[in-house]
């Protein structure tokens, strides 16, 4: 159950990095609600789930997912750059993710 919330809180942190970016330095309302709601989520299900984890590979999982999440969301839907550097960058902090996983540092 703690890693489905790190999953979650993951997916809302690419969310709430988004939203970020579209409320254009908080002068648009609806997303800047967005990103607050996002935040707000996001870093509350983290902390829920790190009473049963290790912080260490918890957060890893829980950046890791933001980062690939906000590069992917960026080159499909936000009209940003496609690069192999780029895709091969997020298949590294992906794989990266994974070993941590594997290397028995958690629960």
């Amino acid at each position: 159950m703690a890693w489905l919330l790190v999953v979650i809180a993951g997916l809302l942190e690419t969310g709430f990095a988004i939203c970020l970016k579209q409320s254009n330095g908080f002068t648009r309302i609806v997303p800047s609600i967005l990103f607050a709601i996002f935040a707000l989520g996001s870093f509350g299900l983290l902390t829920l789930a790190l009473r049963n984890l290790h912080v260490g590979p918890a957060y890893a999982v829980w950046t890791g997912i933001g980062a690939a999440g906000t590069v992917l969301v960026g080159m499909i839907w936000l009209d940003e750059s496609v690069t192999l550097l780029k895709i091969s960058s997020v298949a590294l902090v992906i794989a990266g993710v994974i070993g941590l996983q594997l290397s028995g540092a958690s629960h």
